[in-house]
């Protein structure tokens, strides 16, 4: 169980930059001191002069005795306003003009002057930091907002979704000790075309995280045709289109198949002979936001797998979401996570 260790190492070689906009929590304040004294990354974080005062004194912790980067968000920025309002403008654009929200430069001035993660997500475009962490206060929703209008998705993906890695007590019975289940935060009931840009992702996430190559097991209650129905026909058809979309890109995947059939090796070539995942799958697609997130918590909670996330992909640019209920340590980990994201974006 050494997959965060692996992942604080490999990011503390990248010499990279995260802003931190929740300058008002004194997690952040003990995380940002944190990153700086194990030289992690350089932490930018956002926050008005009484809200850094008031996290840093809970906090017992100086950001200006580390030389970190405070910027007040409240006081504007001309260049990331002017680029907000373009990018909103161009999107909007696109819409039918029933649907359009066209706005002006004082819409893009209020938006980003009220909006600490709308603002932090504007210097992740422009370059100025590598990728965003929050959400200890923020809540999933208003970080996915602030996601879609700031960085968007990545070429040729749709769809942001988002996963776990699970750190294993112990390894499967193909050797794998790290895994990841996807999606378990963010698209409730995906179609078949969304889930095939969730397991895009998550291969690309868990390579990304791991430095493993990915294998990917598309999930059901039923492995290649055993029960049907509308549920069955989803991932069947996901399934489908997904085959030469990885192909292309030399990612082994299969589908559809029951959790035993992926994961233990006996029962895959039982269930899947001639398949191309037989029980040594690692990265895991769900079928619905449901069995993801009870999936995941099983393992974490009988398993005694650690979990972490959950991560954003799929986005532009590289970007995380918090647990309202993280620790300072949480936060660490998932800015290091953001690191190793932000390389292939």
């Amino acid at each position: 169980m050494n997959a965060i260790k692996s992942i604080i190492e490999k990011a503390s070689k990248l010499n990279g930059t995260v802003v931190l906009p929740e300058g008002n929590d004194p997690r952040v304040i003990t995380a940002a001191c944190a990153v700086v004294d194990r030289k992690i990354c350089t932490p930018v974080v956002l926050g008005t002069a009484a809200e850094i005062a008031d996290a840093e004194a809970k906090a017992g912790l100086k950001l200006a005795d580390r030389g970190i980067k405070v910027i007040d968000y409240t006081a504007g920025d001309a260049e990331l306003e002017a680029a907000y309002l373009a990018a909103w403008n161009a999107k909007e654009s696109k819409k039918p003009a029933e649907k359009q929200k066209i706005i002006d430069l004082a819409g893009a001035e209020k938006t980003l002057r009220t909006k600490r993660i709308y603002f932090g997500g504007m210097m992740v475009k422009l370059g100025r930091v590598d990728g965003l962490v929050a959400g200890s206060i923020a809540s999933t929703g208003d970080m996915l907002r602030a996601a879609f209008h700031t960085l968007g998705t990545q070429k040729g993906v749709k769809t942001a979704s988002s996963c776990f890695i699970l750190d294993l007590k112990k390894p499967t019975a193909s050797g794998d000790g790290v895994l990841a289940f996807g999606d378990c935060a963010v698209i409730p009931n995906p179609t078949a075309e969304q889930l095939v840009d969730i397991g895009l992702a998550t291969a690309q996430t868990y390579k990304d995280l791991t430095g493993n190559e990915p294998k990917v097991a598309y999930l059901s209650f039923s492995t290649k045709g055993s029960a049907g129905g509308d549920l069955v026909e989803k991932v069947q058809k996901a399934v489908a289109l997904a085959k030469p979309v990885f192909a292309e890109k030399g990612i082994r995947m299969d589908g559809e198949l029951q959790f035993d059939a992926a994961i233990v090796p006996s029962v895959g070539r039982q269930k899947n002979k001639d398949g191309a995942i037989q029980g040594d799958a690692n990265v895991f697609i769900f079928p619905d936001l449901q069995a993801g997130n009870i999936g995941y918590k099983i393992a974490q909670r009988l398993g005694e797998a650690d979990a972490i996330g959950p991560n954003l992909q799929g986005l532009a640019k590289a970007m995380n979401d918090l647990s309202r209920g993280c620790s300072a340590e949480d936060i660490v980990g998932t800015i290091c996570v953001t690191l190793l994201q932000s390389t292939t974006k």
